[in-house]
């Protein structure tokens, strides 16, 4: 099994608005192209620790990666990482955090902004810097990165939904609403990706609270949205899986030789080994 991937995290997304306020992705789901799930984030529930478990499969208590304030390169061997090494072609769209995990840091906008080194972990990136970059705008540099460098694997960052949770709180209409426009938006490259044949897994790093934050235990801020789209996934597991799973899960399907945890049950070819 070697497959191209794309891993969409929608920031700040939580379990009870994903489930109802993302007509499009149900849509590919009720279609039968695509399965919807559910997981907790590790803690704690705060985005710069979380987008290293997702794309180390380390846990922050582990990473060290275990607030937003600390600003260096990961020391994790990161699914960038991985791919690089064994010869496939990387690219990230996505908030300047992911620059400063797997690039350079501290970011610097006036020289990091693009990224293009075959010799770098992301080889091809297009970062941006304020919480408020339009959604829209986001999935467009996506698709042009994808396009110019035929990834192998594509790491697809937004920030619109968490920043409107911060302002308005997780249980708001502007917050549902800044969920629509991010599946709105998507739904104008989703289809075209799945037709040029891109697995594609859509979740996020942690949820949002009515106090505007997150960070804790509560069930709004640690619950969060898992989407699989591609006929490389099997869509009728029901296997319970944790946000540690999922960089390891995604390796396997891309064929690559690596030693982390993973979750078989989510792919078709349950036989793969790495």
């Amino acid at each position: 099994m070697s497959q191209r991937v794309i891993l969409l995290v929608l920031d700040g997304l939580n379990h009870a608005v994903g489930q109802h306020a993302m007509g499009h992705l149900h849509a590919l789901c009720e279609a039968g192209r695509g399965s919807y799930r559910m997981l907790d984030c590790e803690l704690p529930a705060m985005s710069r620790p979380l987008y290293e478990c997702l794309l180390t499969g380390d846990r922050p208590v582990d990473s060290g990666v275990v607030n937003n304030q600390i600003v260096r390169r990961s020391t994790g061997v990161s699914l960038f990482d991985l791919a690089v090494r064994q010869g496939r072609r990387t690219a990230a769209a996505a908030y300047h955090w992911v620059s400063e995990l797997y690039v350079e840091a501290p970011f610097k906008p006036s020289q990091h902004r693009f990224q293009q080194n075959p010799e770098s972990a992301i080889q091809a990136g297009l970062f941006y810097w304020q919480d408020h970059y339009p959604d829209d705008h986001l999935f467009s540099d996506a698709e042009a990165l994808r396009r110019l460098n035929a990834p192998d694997f594509l790491l697809v960052h937004s920030m619109n939904i968490d920043d409107v949770g911060h302002h308005h709180g997780g249980q708001s209409p502007q917050y549902r609403n800044a969920a629509r426009r991010a599946d709105i938006a998507l739904s104008d490259y989703l289809p075209r990706w799945l037709a040029e044949g891109y697995q594609v897994m859509v979740t996020a790093d942690h949820g949002m609270n009515a106090d505007n934050s997150h960070s804790g235990l509560l069930e709004e801020e640690r619950r969060v949205p898992l989407w699989l789209f591609g006929d490389a996934f099997d869509h009728k597991s029901e296997v319970v899986i944790r946000q540690t799973h999922l960089c390891g899960t995604l390796a396997t399907l891309m064929g690559l030789e690596h030693d982390k945890s993973r979750h078989l049950e989510l792919l078709a070819d349950k036989q793969v080994t790495s």
